[in-house]
């Protein structure tokens, strides 16, 4: 079966998502896990550690400048299911208007980033890089807070992980899921009706589960 993007945005208005065995192998298959991570929007965690960092400011945030970037960064690694048919399928999503990608910058250097696939109010995160300290966290501290003012009400991460579970992300069945996707679909959300916030600081003191 070949997938197009058009099959990819009803995959994930079902609940499900593609993966492949390795960046070699040309063949993607379906995922449906059993218990699905989500980050409540409500409750990302923001440690005394990655608030400084955040308030320091010494990186720069963008939002869908560099996709393809992203994703290869993203893929940079010994084991990745980012094959080559899924990269040419989430650029033209990306092209299309459904898929984005947040960036962190040091000077002109990409360090983090984040991507991801909205649909109505579900924003399905894909997968995250960081090439420096703490500029993952970064990356999702800026899109969340983004998520939240943007109207999304569903954040799904795939699957739950210790890293993840640090930051306030949790694990729930997959009727769970489906029930908050159903009513995620329902709701309009559009992730560039607002911008970015001006500074980390900003978002800091939007965040109210600081600790």
């Amino acid at each position: 079966m070949t997938v197009t993007p058009d099959l990819l945005l009803q995959a994930y208005r079902a609940g499900v998502f593609p993966m492949a065995e390795h960046r070699d192998d040309p063949e993607v298959f379906w995922v449906d896990p059993r218990k699905r991570g989500v980050f409540p929007l409500d409750g990302f965690r923001i440690s005394r550690s990655l608030a400084k960092t955040l308030k320091r400011d010494a990186y720069r945030v963008t939002l869908n400048t560099a996709f393809g970037d992203v994703i290869d960064s993203c893929a940079d690694r010994s084991e990745t299911w980012i094959n080559h048919e899924i990269r040419t399928l989430y650029e033209e999503l990306h092209y299309k208007g459904h898929a984005h990608s947040i960036e962190v910058w040091m000077q002109d250097r990409l360090v983090g980033g984040v991507y991801g696939v909205a649909v109505g109010g579900a924003f399905c995160g894909e997968s995250m890089f960081s090439r420096e300290r703490d500029t993952s966290k970064i990356a999702l501290a800026w899109l969340i807070d983004l998520l939240r003012r943007t109207g999304f009400v569903l954040f799904d991460t795939q699957f739950l992980t210790h890293h993840l579970a640090s930051l306030g992300a949790v694990e729930i069945t997959r009727a769970e899921y489906r029930r908050y996707l159903a009513q995620a679909l329902q709701v309009p959300a559009d992730i560039t009706s607002a911008r970015l916030a001006a500074s980390g600081q900003e978002v800091v003191q939007r965040n109210t589960h600081t600790s």
